[in-house]
C-alpha cells in the first residue's frame, strides 16, 4: 500500500509528532511506501519529499511576510498547489492526516479528494470543535460553550493564551472551516485515540458521529520484557523519586503539583521538560525552599527513557482533556506505574492494577495519592509496576497498532471507492 502521511511538522515537537513519525516507520517496516508532506521549518528531518513542502511562518520571507502568515492560517494556497504539484508525480492510495489546522490548513482536502484519496484523520486534540483547542478557556477552565456553534465564546473568553486577539483569529479560522471545509463533509474516517476523545467529539459536534472512525490507542516502540527497576528493595531510598516529564504549561497542572510536594519534603521530586512556565516554577520552588524538587531540563533519547524508567513513579497532573499521552504509554512500557489527574482520557488507561488517581487541580487530593503510593509495600509496588508493564503489551503493542491501523485503511478505501464510482 502507498501511504501519505501528512503533518504540519517533520520534526518531534510533541506527542502528535512522535505518533507521525512512529507511524510512518512501522508502515515501512511492515513493506509499504510511505510518503511524506509537512510545512517547511529550520528544524525539519531529512526528507525526499522536502521540495514539495510549503513555507511555514519561520521560514516565509520577503516585505509581504506578516500579510501571508495570516492569511495562510485560513487557506494555505500554496500548500493545496504543492500537494498538487506531488499528486500529480505520485498517488498514493490513502492519505492520513495528523495536525493540519491553522498551518497546512483544510485547502488540501479537495486537492485529495480531486486525485481520488481518502482521506483518514487522527484527533490528536480537540481543534476540531474547540477554536483553542484545548476545551478551557482563558482562566484555565474547562470550557464547552462553543459547542452551540457561536465562536464568539472564544473571543469573549479569551480561550487562546487569554488574548483577545489572537482568540477572534482563531473563532475566525473555525468559522471560516466549518463553512467551507467542514471536517464532517471532507474527512472520511476519524481515528480517535481514546474513548473519551470520541465521546467528546461526537457530543459535542454530533455531525462527525457520521464520519467512520475507530478508537487505536498510540503505540510504544519500545516494550520491556520486565519492569525497568526490578524492585524497591534494590534501590537505596535516597536515589527514590517521582517524575514529572513534557510540557511545562499551564493546562499541565504543574502549580498544583508543586503546592502538592511543598507539603512532601521527604519525597523527592523530578521536573524534565521546559516550557513557558519553568522560570514561574524555578521562582515557586525557591521562595518555599523545595530542596526535594529539581529542574533537569529537557531529555531524549536513551537519557530520557533512564530517566523515566528509575522513577517511582511517573506523574502526570493534567488540568486539561488529555487524550491517550505518551507519557503514560511510555512509563507502562518500562513497567514504571503512573499517578494521573482524573480528567479527560486519563482514567481510560489507569486502573487499579497500574497506579492510581487523583482529583484534577487538587492539591490535597494530589498529596494524598502521593503519600499512598509511598506507603505500599514492595509487593503491592511490584504489582503496579508488573500490571503497568501488561497493560502496555496489551494496549500499546506496535503490531496490534498496526493491524488495527490497516484494516480501518482497507474499510475507507473500499468505502470511498464505493462511495465515488
Amino acid at each position: 500500500m502507498k501511504i501519505l502521511q501528512i503533518n504540519a511538522y517533520n520534526y518531534i515537537r510533541g506527542g502528535s509528532e512522535s505518533v507521525f513519525k512512529n507511524t510512518s516507520s512501522l508502515l515501512e517496516a511492515h513493506g509499504h511506501e510511505v510518503m511524506t508532506y509537512t510545512l517547511k521549518w529550520p528544524e525539519n528531518l531529512p526528507s525526499k519529499y522536502s521540495t514539495y513542502f510549503p513555507e511555514s511562518k519561520e521560514t516565509r520571507s520577503g516585505v509581504l511576510r506578516i500579510p501571508r502568515n495570516i492569511l495562510t492560517y485560513f487557506y494555505n494556497d500554496e500548500a493545496a498547489r504543492n500537494l498538487d504539484r506531488l499528486l500529480r508525480e505520485e498517488k498514493p492510495d490513502i492519505a492520513h492526516v495528523h495536525l493540519i489546522w491553522g498551518q497546512l490548513t483544510p485547502s488540501i482536502l479537495p486537492v485529495l479528494h480531486r486525485h481520488g484519496i481518502p482521506v483518514v484523520h487522527t484527533a490528536h486534540d480537540y481543534r476540531m470543535i474547540c477554536p483553542a483547542y484545548s476545551l478551557r478557556n482563558g482562566k484555565g477552565e474547562i470550557c464547552h460553550k462553543c459547542a452551540d456553534g457561536n465562536f464568539m465564546h472564544c473571543v469573549i473568553e479569551k480561550c487562546n493564551k487569554n488574548n483577545r486577539m489572537l482568540s477572534a483569529m482563531m473563532a475566525a479560522e473555525q468559522y471560516y472551516r466549518n463553512h467551507r471545509f467542514n471536517p464532517s463533509d471532507n474527512l472520511d474516517g476519524i481515528i480517535y485515540v481514546s474513548d473519551f476523545s470520541r465521546d467528546t467529539h461526537q457530543r459535542l459536534m454530533p455531525s462527525l458521529a457520521k464520519v467512520p472512525s475507530e478508537k487505536i490507542y498510540n503505540f510504544s516502540t519500545s516494550i520491556a520484557t520486565e519492569p525497568f527497576a526490578k524492585s524497591r528493595v534494590n534501590k537505596r531510598i535516597s536515589d527514590s523519586y517521582y517524575l514529572y516529564y513534557g510540557r511545562l504549561s499551564h493546562e499541565k497542572g504543574l502549580i498544583t503539583l508543586l503546592k502538592a510536594f511543598s507539603d512532601l519534603a521527604d519525597i523527592k521530586l523530578k521536573i524534565m521538560g521546559s516550557g513557558p512556565l519553568e522560570s514561574q516554577l524555578k521562582q515557586f520552588a525557591e521562595e518555599r525552599a523545595m530542596t526535594n524538587v529539581s529542574f533537569i531540563g529537557r531529555q531524549t533519547g536513551h537519557e530520557l527513557m533512564e530517566i523515566v524508567g528509575q522513577a517511582e513513579f511517573v506523574i502526570l497532573p493534567s488540568e486539561c482533556y488529555e487524550n491517550n499521552p505518551m507519557t503514560i504509554i511510555e512509563p507502562y512500557s518500562l513497567g514504571v506505574p503512573v499517578i494521573g489527574a482524573n480528567i479527560g482520557g486519563i482514567p481510560e488507561i489507569i486502573t487499579p492494577d497500574t497506579g492510581l488517581t487523583f482529583s484534577s487541580g487538587d492539591a490535597d487530593s494530589l498529596k494524598e495519592a502521593v503519600r499512598k503510593s509511598s506507603a505500599l509495600s514492595d509487593e503491592r509496588y511490584n504489582e503496579l509496576a508488573n500490571g503497568a508493564l501488561q497493560f502496555a503489551r496489551n494496549n500499546f503493542e506496535p503490531e496490534e497498532y498496526y493491524n488495527r491501523l490497516i484494516k480501518f485503511y482497507t474499510r475507507i478505501i473500499s468505502s470511498y471507492k464505493q462511495k465515488t464510482k
